[in-house]
């Protein structure tokens, strides 16, 4: 019989009449108040007001993610100019570079821009 019907058993925890009702977990979450400029008080409650964003709650932590992002590409962007400087440093005593004179500079930093332009479009 059970082969006949075209849809598949549940199990009775499945069927049961209480399978809806999860159990409710109460999290501390740590609150702040903070002080706002009257800018900031407007420009969060426009936020709100649109709909965007349910509260000021919302729209803090929205931008205290943005900070953290911001935070993260900083330090990953002063790690590249660190590894760039070291490699300067490198290529400076080891003898691995070009001398301009200065009334050539001009022309050889254009020169420098034009490649990096290419290797871009090209990439």
């Amino acid at each position: 019989m059970a082969e006949d019907y075209p849809f598949k058993v549940l199990p009775a925890c499945a069927r049961s009449s209480q399978w809806h009702k999860l159990p409710m977990e109460v999290v501390a979450v740590p609150t702040s108040n903070v002080v706002l400029s009257q800018h900031q008080h407007e420009f969060v409650e426009s936020l709100v007001e649109s709909g965007r964003y349910q509260n000021a709650s919302e729209v803090l932590r929205d931008g205290v993610r943005l900070l953290e992002r911001g935070e993260v590409e900083h330090t990953v962007k002063i790690a590249v100019l660190r590894d760039a400087v070291q490699t300067g440093w490198s290529d400076l005593s080891s003898g691995r570079y070009d001398d301009i004179a200065d009334e050539n500079l001009d022309d050889f930093i254009g020169q420098l821009g034009a490649r990096a332009a290419r290797s871009r479009s090209a990439g």
